[in-house]
């Protein structure tokens, strides 16, 4: 289409000089021939012309559809960053709304608990106080809910036995002495 355009613009120049040039004035025809000549290069550059703006019109439009393309694509990022802000909003949302008893209180019992060898934790648990095992229960139900969720385990670890860094091997450990015991209850029970 651009190549159309340049062959009408060239043909539309030419058109309009071959007659100065060409023609020598004192033939009688030399001025019908002028004007034929230049309806000529008028129709040819009329032509270019027509096809110059379909083609910026063209360009036009994939500038819209290109700019559409774009629009959508920032769209959809906008929308998975508000679906995740609002999911983690409602995951902190949840864990601010657990029972009554301070989940930092829970977690400090149940360190404490854990911190003897494994086999003074089962004996600790099994002659702890309801409340005490209440507040493990509490925080295996937690656990649960984010196992269920998809949620790994270096998540729960991290986010609700607050057992990051250095604390992170110990953290297993007790995510998995918490996991054996409501588990071997639930089994048993």
């Amino acid at each position: 289409m651009q190549l159309k355009m340049w062959v009408l613009t060239g043909a539309a120049i030419t058109l309009w000089l071959a007659p100065l040039v060409a023609l020598d004035k004192r033939i009688g025809w030399h001025k019908s021939m002028q004007g034929l000549s230049l309806c000529g290069a008028v129709a040819c550059a009329i032509g270019g012309g027509n096809i110059a703006r379909k083609l910026a019109d063209a360009a036009e439009i994939e500038a819209l559809k290109l700019r559409a393309v774009k629009a959508d694509v920032e769209d959809e990022i906008a929308t998975e960053v508000y679906v995740s802000r609002t999911q983690r909003q409602q995951e902190a949302e949840a864990l601010l709304a657990s029972p009554e008893e301070d989940v930092e209180e829970v977690r400090e019992r149940l360190e404490a608990l854990y911190d003897a060898k494994s086999e003074k934790v089962e004996v600790a648990l099994a002659t702890t106080t309801d409340t005490s095992l209440e507040l493990a229960k509490s925080l295996y139900a937690e656990v649960v809910v984010a196992r269920e969720a998809g949620k790994a385990n270096t998540w729960i670890i991290e986010n609700i036995l607050k057992m990051k860094g250095r604390k992170f091997a110990e953290g297993k450990v007790k995510l998995q002495d918490l996991i054996n015991q409501f588990e071997g209850e639930s089994n048993n029970g």
